[in-house]
């Protein structure tokens, strides 16, 4: 940002702050715009734009192009487009590719009879070992494959598991993916390289894969068991009138022939590189048209590609991108004036309204800061990441994949709040320890 002028900063960061707290309360009301859509006429313009207005995935990307018009008008297209220059994109970028890839059959298939075979090992009903295993070992794949396959591809598995039974009920739809995010959020502290929170301090404070599982790796694996184990408990009964996880698997894994272990291979191949250079849009992105040739060379084995539903949380990322870039003018002070503590759990209420590697990074900006202040912002910031969708950025994935099995409305932000809070307060609980 140094190219452009301090008091052209100081102007647009309000702007800023006005938008994204505009986008924050557009989120919180799709519902409002979902119903309008459905009173309007079918197929009229009126109700295709409140169906528009009505996805979360697009309200960041609305907002952020409303603000970069207003720059541009403000202060000239040339210096509004010397902002956008100055931003780094790679993570929606990455989170696209990796969405796609990771949410491909062969890939879920190996999920899912991996997650089969650990659940067949636990003394319970099939159903409760597999929901339990699901969403025990889904988030902790975070921690490996990165935050965003492992959303994908744990939200992938509870659709076609759990979700799509009518005798699933809303209040467990809406607990499971409240612990689903709040799990995925803290499920990838277990090394350095793969929750976007801690890669964007792990360099800077010096952390290694060995310092974050023996501060945060296993606190986070206690309080993922914990709460999983807690939710089965509570959903005894309901979850063993849903349908066996076998029954559900078959949509997938019909028969060798059709997943051939070859092509998974190659697939976990793609997934491995992406993965490891998730950093480099320049290798990443043509890897990708690489990985889009062989998925039609070897079609009689895939599914479709989810190219619409990773768009568009490639674009809320990148919509968050625009306008969480210039909060810094008071999310630092904030940190800054706050004993460890409050540090901790002001970053846990942060991350709801802004996404927690943001928040992590503009800490990380405030100087000489204590390893207990360092520990507080960082645990604080992941356990916050699954009270809002925008909190954490593998939410919007999760979102995209299970929202349609919410009925017509689609998921209640508030509803999505609530479930998490409990979820939260125990992941607090075992950061404080």
């Amino acid at each position: 940002m140094e190219e452009i002028a301090q008091d052209i900063i100081a102007d647009i960061e309000v702007w800023a702050t006005v938008f994204f707290a505009l986008a924050i309360v557009h989120t919180f009301s799709v519902k409002f715009f979902n119903n309008l859509a459905s009173k309007a006429r079918h197929g009229s313009i009126s109700e295709n734009l409140y169906h528009l207005l009505g996805e979360v995935e697009v309200v960041f990307g609305i907002w952020a192009g409303i603000f970069i018009t207003a720059f541009c008008i403000r202060h000239g297209s040339k210096t509004g487009l010397l902002y956008l220059e100055n931003l780094h994109f790679a993570e929606p970028i990455f989170v696209f590719i990796v969405m796609c890839i990771a949410s491909t059959r062969p890939v879920l298939v190996v999920a899912e009879k991996m997650l089969k075979a650990i659940s067949s090992l636990l003394p319970l009903p099939s159903q409760h070992s597999f929901y339990l295993t699901t969403l025990v070992i889904g988030p902790m794949l975070g921690s490996f494959i990165t935050e965003p396959a492992a959303m994908t591809v744990t939200a992938l598995v509870l659709k076609d598991s759990f979700f799509k039974s009518k005798k699933m009920s809303n209040k467990f739809k809406y607990v499971t993916l409240a612990l689903l995010f709040v799990s995925v959020s803290i499920g990838g502290v277990l090394t350095h390289y793969a929750a976007p929170p801690v890669v964007m301090v792990a360099s800077k404070f010096g952390w290694d894969t060995q310092y974050m599982f023996t501060h945060f790796g296993w606190r986070a694996l206690i309080s993922v068991f914990v709460a999983a184990s807690l939710t089965v408990a509570f959903f005894w009964k309901e979850l063993g009138q849903l349908p066996s996880p076998k029954t559900a698997l078959k949509a997938h894994a019909a028969t060798k022939e059709s997943n051939p272990l070859w092509v998974a291979i190659v697939h976990f191949l793609f997934l491995a590189l992406v993965v490891t250079y998730h950093k480099y849009v320049h290798f990443i992105a043509p890897l990708f048209l690489f990985f889009i040739g062989w998925h039609k060379v070897t079609e009689e084995h895939q599914s479709a590609l989810k190219i619409r539903e990773s768009l568009l949380v490639g674009y809320f990322l990148g919509g968050l991108i625009i306008l969480g870039s210039l909060q810094a003018w008071w999310i630092k002070p904030v940190i800054s004036g706050l004993d460890h503590l409050a540090l901790f759990w002001g970053a846990t209420g942060l991350t709801g309204i802004t996404d927690n590697a943001a928040l992590t990074y503009l800490g990380s900006l405030v100087p000489n800061l204590s390893e207990a202040t360092k520990y507080a912002l960082v645990s604080g910031a992941v356990t916050g990441g699954g009270l809002t969708v925008i909190a954490n950025a593998p939410n919007p994935a999760g979102y995209s994949i299970l929202n349609e099995e919410f009925g017509k409305g689609g998921i209640n932000p508030l509803w999505l709040f609530l479930c998490a809070v409990p979820f939260t307060l125990l992941a607090g609980f075992m950061f404080l320890l």
